[in-house]
């Protein structure tokens, strides 16, 4: 049976054909805009902020490599693992209600990492603030979608809510780094809860109790399910360059993740209250638009991942300075995202979500093809940033749109999850796969390079894998051959970019064509797209 679609069929289904419920707070639905994004910024900024902070945590807490990833990758994992969960929570219980509880722990949890004194106890509140951000996120979409229900209107504000994403993006780097040249690395995380108390304070004012939208039996199992296939499949991605993609471990993880999948999809389809109506899929709109978002993170997340590596260790920037040179994505991101979402009303999802795709590939191409040591910062390095970040804002607000609205009103929680956490797997998956292409091809030129020169079998290893001690290893070479090393070093560091950027431009050159098929244009009517 094909699933009803619209928001026209929500009010049906709650026996609200009038759509009094949806329209009743339409008032104060600009005033709400600002604390759903504010919401929104708190949870992307953590996952960038964390970053800049990892020489200090190494140093303070004498943490380890595998440390670090995990202290990055523990808010990662619980995050996505989490979001439908989260959604469909939200549905049962109460989207504000869900909402302002999870920003509640996520200061308390903010805070409980800031004084962490031991890389365990840090990485243990890093989870637990994942646990609390998969409630805040899907519930923010989710009222946002609940409060805008003209689609005109809901393009313009998905437009500005996208846009806090790309501003959240260069805002945590810049902000982390500013704040480890004054104080310590708890401030990182610290500095989370005076914007949580901020967006508590004006859901309490702004946000209106919202009834139950599904007065059911809670799908309990399907969360745990759900929860368990996520779970293990990020691990992998998470894991699988360091694992090895071919080694038992990461094909162990992700065959348990697709049968535990598979079982969700066919308990979703048998039980008589889902989680998630997964007939959903079999509608090209949403199951189109989550794929654009998907791919659209993918590229983003891991040309982020190389271009920090390349201000830093190729160009020499202080973390600070790393941080400011991302500002042209911010600030490109914040003007055109909205622009994207009204362009979207007036010629259809279908081409702008398409162009924005390609715009992508072309950022990543030209940022492979010319990120040299000396290559102009305003010139082809700013061309990939603005590139990229204008293909992003033509996509982050149409796609969404095309998932949320084919949804009905009972399903908008767990469809902002499943948006959310094509996000979060798309974005992870990106890290993964740009890193392993990357060090396929930069780890065996920085060997031929070392094999010459009397460096240790472990500095060698380590140079091989890791940019940072490439560099190092330079550093501390004598200096006749300190040049060599150091040229070898960007020689490799340019051969794995544009190794990585290839393939990334690839993902979303094929992205856009499915784009193009399936996504609606400028006519096109929810229900008729399904």
């Amino acid at each position: 049976m094909r699933p009803s679609t619209g928001v026209e069929e929500g009010r049906r289904h709650q026996g609200d054909p009038d759509g009094v419920g949806r329209h009743r707070f339409h008032h104060r639905r600009w005033l709400i805009l600002p604390v759903l994004c504010l919401s929104v910024f708190l949870v992307v900024v953590d996952n960038t902020i964390v970053n800049v902070a990892l020489p200090s945590l190494s140093r303070d807490l004498g943490a380890s490599t595998s440390a670090l990833q995990w202290i990055v990758d523990a808010y990662s994992l619980a995050f996505a693992g989490l979001l439908l969960a989260g959604g469909g929570i939200g549905d049962r219980f109460g989207r504000k209600l869900v909402m302002q509880v999870g920003l509640i722990f996520f200061a308390l949890f903010s805070t409980a990492a800031a004084l962490s004194h031991s890389t365990a106890s840090l990485i243990s509140a890093r989870a637990l603030m994942g646990v609390a951000a998969a409630f805040i996120f899907p519930a923010s979409l989710a009222i946002l979608t609940d409060i805008f229900t003209d689609p005109s209107e809901r393009q313009k504000a998905l437009g500005i809510w996208g846009a806090t994403s790309g501003i959240a993006v260069a805002f945590g780097p810049i902000t982390g780094g500013a704040l480890l040249e004054h104080f310590w690395y708890g401030s990182v995380f610290l500095v989370n809860v005076p914007i949580a108390v901020v967006t508590f304070i004006g859901g309490q004012l702004l946000i209106p109790r919202m009834e139950r939208l599904a007065r059911r039996r809670f799908d309990l199992r399907g969360v745990l399910i759900s929860t368990a296939g996520v779970v293990l499949l990020v691990l992998a991605i998470i894991e699988g360059p360091d694992w090895g993609w071919a080694s038992w471990s990461t094909l162990g993880c992700l065959a348990a993740a697709g049968l535990i999948l598979a079982l969700f999809v066919w308990w979703e389809l048998r039980t008589a209250e889902p989680l998630l109506d997964v007939r959903v899929f079999a509608v090209p709109r949403f199951s189109a638009g989550a794929m654009a978002v998907a791919v659209a993170f993918f590229c983003l997340f891991g040309f982020i991942f190389l271009i920090t590596q390349y201000f830093q260790f190729v160009r020499g920037y202080s973390t600070l300075s790393a941080g400011v040179h991302t500002l042209p994505f911010a600030i490109v991101a914040a003007v055109v995202t909205p622009l994207g979402a009204v362009l979207a009303l007036k010629i259809g999802s279908r081409i702008v979500v398409a162009t924005g795709l390609l715009l992508m590939a072309a950022g990543l191409v030209v940022s492979g093809e010319t990120s040299t040591p000396h290559a102009a910062f305003f010139g082809p390095v700013i061309t990939a940033m603005v590139l990229l970040a204008c293909g992003l804002s033509f996509i982050t607000a149409p796609a969404t749109e095309a998932v949320m609205g084919s949804l009905r009103a009972d399903q908008v929680g767990a469809g902002a999850a499943v948006n959310n956490t094509t996000r979060e797997l798309g974005g992870t998956l990106g890290v993964a796969v740009f890193g392993s292409v990357f060090n396929s091809a930069y780890g065996p030129k920085i060997l031929r390079a070392l094999a010459p020169y009397p460096v240790p079998s472990w500095a060698r290893s380590a140079a091989s894998r890791s940019v940072g001690a490439a560099v190092a290893v330079a550093n501390h070479a004598p200096a006749a051959a300190a040049p060599t090393i150091r040229a070898a070093v960007y020689a490799g560091f340019g051969s794995g970019l544009l190794a990585a950027c290839w393939v990334g431009a690839g993902v979303a050159v094929v992205g856009a064509v499915v784009a193009y098929r399936f996504l609606p244009g400028r006519s096109a009517d929810p229900a008729r797209e399904s």
